[in-house]
């Protein structure tokens, strides 16, 4: 049964037995900045900012099973509030400090309750809120993109409403035939729900990007799964992600993801040699805090685009 892209999409990753519920978790299958060795020079940076921003909750949306909360709660003050969501019940080994929320998946969030003063991080999540494809006919015209469960693909309607309002205002033509194009406003529509949820503090949205600038002809609809980018089926057994419409999101400002780090002193330097001479253990230690600091501020990672949100207080 063919569907929209949107739709099964949406199945796929969130659905009874979606990619994002196997057992497995997203782990098994590809590394993130919010894992592995860079989780801890992520986690430092974060709490640098939640420090300058006077800010006593930080919320991870979309943590996976919370390796960057994790290693959050191994530095973190005692006083500051550490909240994970995602889509599965709270996963064994997780530090007692880090309160849970089960979410129902993609755009859609739970309760979270009363967030003030709180620092919400919504790391790589847009880029899986799935949302409509479309692609340029003979004539140009755009029309959504059906999709069957092998991943075949045929032309839907032309696309209409609200989706080609939001195009015509973000991702404009002319388009020549096969253009593609990623209707974000389900991605607008996300973040704005997640600001929303948040009483005062700051929202950041981190993830791959881009702007009017330079959007993709070709879209970026990708799967990925066992460590390799595959071609994107809507079956549950891959990741489906789609880079991001950054400018339409409504933040008050883009920042690449070096920059943003750089700015609160992750910078990748190697230490001094002379420190290896006084402190060989040191030295090696701090060595490898440099390459773990590295490979968030270089290469892929580093062209990551930071949307930040203030909120702030609302009155009453």
């Amino acid at each position: 049964m063919e569907r929209t892209w949107q739709e099964a999409w949406a199945d796929a990753l969130y659905g009874e037995g979606g990619f994002y519920r196997r057992p497995e978790a997203p782990a098994g299958h590809f590394a993130t900045s919010a894992q592995g060795g860079t989780a801890g020079v992520l986690a430092a940076a974060l709490l640098e900012l939640a420090r300058r921003e006077h800010l006593t909750t930080f919320v991870d949306v979309a943590c996976g099973r919370g390796e960057l909360l994790a290693a959050m709660a191994e530095v973190a003050v005692p006083s500051l509030r550490l909240v994970g969501v995602d889509v599965i019940d709270r996963p064994a080994g997780l530090p007692e400090r880090v309160e849970w929320v089960r979410s129902p998946g993609g755009r859609d969030l739970p309760d979270l309750g009363r967030l003030d003063e709180a620092l919400v991080l919504a790391h790589e999540w847009l880029d899986v809120v799935p949302c409509p494809v479309a692609e340029a006919d003979d004539d140009g015209v755009l029309r959504e993109v059906l999709v069957a469960p092998d991943g075949a693909e045929h032309f839907g309607a032309p696309l209409g409403g609200a989706d080609l309002a939001w195009t015509q205002q973000w991702w404009p033509g002319p388009h020549s035939p096969g253009d593609r194009v990623e209707v974000g406003r389900a991605r607008d529509e996300a973040f704005a729900g997640l600001v929303d949820r948040v009483g005062s503090g700051l929202v950041v949205a981190v993830d791959y990007a881009h702007t009017r600038d330079d959007r993709p002809v070709a879209g970026t609809l990708v799967g990925f799964a066992h460590g390799s980018l595959t071609a994107p089926v809507p079956d549950g057994s891959c990741d489906l992600t789609a880079h991001v419409a950054v400018d339409s999101l409504g933040a008050d400002r883009l920042l690449a993801q070096r920059e943003a780090l750089r700015g609160l002193g992750v910078d990748g330097a190697r230490p001094s040699l002379d420190l290896a001479r006084t402190d060989p253990a040191g030295y090696l230690t701090a060595l490898g805090a440099a390459s773990q600091a590295a490979a968030l501020t270089s290469g892929g990672p580093g062209g990551f685009v930071w949307a930040l949100r203030r909120v702030a207080p609302r009155a009453g």
